[in-house]
């Protein structure tokens, strides 16, 4: 893959006239495009950048994050509460993406959409209202490891950190999880799955790929 110096505006416009172009896989009324990204790389910056870009052509946008869909605390500290293997695998509740954020933006279905369940902070249930998406709507999902789990994405986004910068951009309490993500490049290789990938090493200066086919 060829990388391209981008700022982030030319990107976001980038990116942003590609959704406008794209026809749901399904043929189905709705797009879903994933960001995907370490938190370390900030993929709910670069969707909030796209929602608006989509939103000033004339889109219905709605943002979602992974964040909003964790495990309750007693599942996910249940091997520690720094336990790498828990994260990759336990963390997030993939179910409930599947059940209240994609299933309901299949061909026929209802396009209302929860967009999130659980309060980290409080280890409650956020109660959230459903939100509905009109049909010709994009859903942007955007958190960490979004790739290998057959999540119907029409296009996706992999923000791409080199493992010593993403070591040095990770918050030290949140380091144990990097085990995590060295495995996530193992299993998914994620910079070739994605369909287009931004090396984000410097933020200052991104540089972007399209995979072949992509």
């Amino acid at each position: 893959m060829r990388f391209e110096a981008i700022t982030w505006e030319r990107l976001t416009d980038a990116l942003a006239e590609r959704v406008m172009g794209l026809k749901p896989a399904d043929g189905g009324p709705w797009l879903r495009i994933g960001v995907d990204g370490a938190p370390a790389a900030r993929p709910e910056e670069l969707s909030r950048r796209i929602a608006e870009s989509l939103r000033l052509r004339g889109r219905s946008v709605l943002a979602v994050s992974t964040e909003g869909f964790l495990r309750p605390a007693s599942l996910r500290y249940e091997f520690g509460r720094e336990d790498p293997d828990t994260y990759y695998d336990g963390w997030f509740d993939t179910g409930a993406l599947w059940r209240e954020v994609f299933g309901p933006l299949d061909p026929g279905g209802t396009g209302r959409v929860l967009p999130d369940l659980w309060d980290p902070a409080t280890d409650r249930a956020t109660r959230s209202p459903y939100q509905s998406l009109p049909e010709g709507g994009v859903l942007l999902v955007h958190g960490p490891m979004l790739l290998g789990r057959w999540f119907p994405f029409d296009l996706t986004v992999h923000l791409r950190l080199s493992p010593s910068a993403l070591r040095r951009r990770t918050d030290e309490r949140a380091r144990w999880t990097l085990p995590a993500f060295a495995r996530y490049d193992t299993e998914v290789r994620p910079a070739e799955a994605a369909d287009v990938v931004v090396r984000v090493d410097d933020v200052r200066h991104p540089a972007w790929g399209v995979t072949d086919g992509g």
